[in-house]
């Protein structure tokens, strides 16, 4: 499974320094999960989505809409 994350990074102009400061990770950890050398937890592409402002379905591939869902 191919996760956008990386292009959503680099669309918002960040480095994976400051998405893994977010995260509360490593860079190096960060980098191995863009690359889909380690799994990512559930937790934090949920935080992702929150970050790129998307759905959790948009960041792993399973819906090319970007938006994220609206709130109930």
């Amino acid at each position: 499974m191919r996760l956008r994350i990386r292009d959503l990074r680099e669309d918002a102009d960040y480095t994976q320094e400051e998405v893994a400061s977010y995260l509360h990770c490593d860079q190096s950890l960060y980098s191995k999960y863009e690359r889909n050398e380690r799994e990512i937890p559930w937790k934090l592409l949920s935080e992702l989505a929150n970050l790129y402002d998307t759905s959790v379905d948009y960041l792993i591939g399973r819906t090319n809409i970007k938006t994220r869902y609206p709130k109930e």
